[in-house]
């Protein structure tokens, strides 16, 4: 396996502008809506990678190695040895169908040698959680699911996803990755710290929560806000994520971040499921806890990885665009802390997202997280 990273914006145009790697199987690429939208650069990544899958979505930054920016798209050609691929691309055109959706790309995706999955998903279209639901009942608990979903800066407007075709609102591409020879690594961790009183969800439906101990849901956090934060509601709110966790099963709590408000219902949704009868509760974040969790995602994708098999790697970041902007200019310290863990072997690219999927540090089972750094690693070893 190698890799190769190549970038593009509006002075220089796509840098290489011819690709060292011969056979080139696997495309990635990141930017944001506006450079996206026209079909322009998968256009031309085509013309470069003809024979490839290309994969892609819009974002809230791009991560290329340690450097955050929103001025070039980056991306990585990638040549495998003997892993083959797949990839299915689905539309979706409501949120209820979200765990269909994930059913029909599992099962498409579905082998006996079948070892990982990645999915890019719609950021605003979608309940994340129950399209992760609906893979896993496809492809099944075992097989390493990783992805995330698209994102447009703090606009919330649309967001963009492409497989093998210009991107375009309303898409989940997944591929799968076949074969002995493939290591997958992931890891996801937060940072984020707990504060103010835990609440009880009394009213929720899936992904939209309407009551916390009984109060309107959008009227607590207001409070909390305070009035010139509210002002800037949904994307304020980013700051502000809440955790939510089963009382019976503490390992279930996962990070919730909200993607809309309704001033009438005084309901919140969330990328995810907040179930009724959870208990939820209110975080904030620090910039050294931040980047502390995103080298312990990094750490968690090298131990998967069985690092000392393999030679050359490639690495995924996700991470969650409310992190950027809490971290504002010190977002560098999250990219360069997973850097350090991943070391100087691994390519490193990624990008900010809505919503991040990976399988849970503790639990182990697959979900939907807000607010995380979520780290993918691929690598291939000798047979």
């Amino acid at each position: 396996m190698e890799s190769e990273q190549i970038t593009w914006n509006p002075q220089a145009g796509w840098t290489p502008a011819k690709a060292r790697l011969k056979n080139v199987s696997l495309v990635f690429y990141f930017g944001t809506r506006q450079m996206l939208a026209c079909g322009a650069r998968f256009n031309e990544l085509r013309a470069m990678f003809p024979a490839a899958h290309i994969m892609g979505c819009s974002t809230g930054g791009q991560i290329n190695s340690s450097d955050v920016n929103d001025d070039e798209v980056v991306a990585a050609a990638i040549s495998f040895d003997t892993t083959k691929l797949q990839l299915i691309c689905q539309d979706i055109s409501d949120t209820r169908q979200s765990r269909e959706c994930g059913e029909v790309v599992g099962r498409a995706l579905s082998r006996a040698d079948l070892a990982g999955v990645f999915v890019l998903s719609d950021g605003l279209n979608v309940n994340g959680s129950e399209l992760v639901k609906g893979l896993v009942a496809a492809i099944g608990p075992g097989i390493p699911l990783t992805g995330g979903l698209a994102g447009d800066g703090a606009d919330f407007s649309e967001t963009l996803v492409g497989g093998n075709c210009i991107p375009r609102a309303r898409m989940v591409v997944g591929i799968g990755f076949y074969g002995n020879s493939i290591r997958i690594g992931h890891g996801s961790a937060g940072g984020w710290d707990s504060f103010g009183p835990r609440r009880r969800v009394t009213k929720s439906i899936g992904n939209v929560l309407f009551e916390l101990d009984g109060e309107p849901a959008l009227d607590l956090y207001k409070r909390y806000l305070g009035p010139e934060d509210t002002k800037g509601l949904p994307g304020s709110a980013l700051l502000f994520p809440i955790q939510v966790h089963d009382p019976e099963h503490p390992d279930s709590s996962v990070v919730r971040t909200v993607l809309a408000v309704d001033h009438e219902a005084r309901s919140m949704t969330f990328a995810g499921d907040v179930p009724q009868g959870w208990t939820a509760q209110l975080m904030h974040g620090k910039f050294d806890r931040l980047a502390e969790g995103a080298a312990d995602a990094a750490r968690q994708a090298q131990l998967g990885l069985e690092a000392g098999e393999a030679g050359h790697q490639f690495s995924i970041l996700i991470s969650c665009i409310g992190r950027r902007l809490l971290m504002g200019q010190r977002i560098i310290d999250e990219v360069e802390a997973a850097g350090a863990e991943l070391g100087d072997r691994a390519l490193r690219l990624g990008f900010y997202s809505y919503g991040e999927i990976s399988p849970h540090a503790k639990s182990g089972v697959c979900e939907l997280h807000n607010q995380t750094m979520t780290v993918t690693s691929f690598a291939e070893v000798g047979q």
